[in-house]
């Protein structure tokens, strides 16, 4: 059992980096870079295991850059998700206080919200909200955060324990087969 009871546990935030980006265009601003063929093949991965296990937020928000728009996209179609994805410019380049900003607003009939941005702002997040360390979230990587709080607003310092965290790796040796039949065929081999 947790440190903290799991009926206290009001509010889930599932923190998500966006998946690999492209850097090939050199044209295109960071703003603007999209996501390398191993992102695709990583965000179906990652996507068919959330939606395997039914993960479903109540409201997903996203940094405005394409790479984290195309995350987000991508994994609330996969999940089931009918809601409207907010994107905000805010996320990106952002400190933590401004996620923090854009979370406290948040209405408190949401229980769990996804947030789709980038590093460093989200693993100095992590680290707000945690009591350990975690050293860092890395591309496409999920960790879902159980706050002990009711409102959004009460989002303070070490509020909150991990749930769990997955990323691509964990998948490059052994892919579970119930997400070897959701992925497309090409996708299916490991290396």
């Amino acid at each position: 059992m947790s440190i903290y009871e799991k009926e206290s546990i009001i509010k889930t935030l599932y923190l998500i980096r966006h998946a690999k980006s492209n850097w090939s265009d050199g044209t295109l601003s960071d703003f603007e870079r999209g996501l390398k063929k191993r992102g695709h093949k990583d965000l179906d991965m990652i996507s068919s295991y959330m939606s395997i296990q039914k993960f479903k937020p109540d409201l997903i928000i996203s940094s405005l850059a394409l790479r984290a728009q195309i995350t987000a996209d991508t994994l609330g179609k996969k999940i089931g998700y009918k809601g409207r994805i907010h994107y905000m410019e805010e996320l990106y380049n952002s400190r933590p206080e401004t996620l923090i900003n854009v979370l406290t607003l948040q209405d408190d009939s949401y229980e769990t919200i996804f947030l789709v941005g980038h590093n460093p702002e989200l693993t100095e997040f992590i680290n707000f909200l945690i009591k350990e360390n975690f050293s860092k979230l890395p591309t496409l990587g999920v960790v879902a955060i159980d706050l002990n709080i009711d409102s959004w607003s009460e989002i303070s310092e070490a509020c909150g324990e991990i749930d769990f965290f997955i990323q691509p790796k964990q998948f490059k040796y052994y892919m579970p087969k119930q997400i070897r039949t959701k992925l497309p065929m090409e996708q299916q081999t490991t290396p």
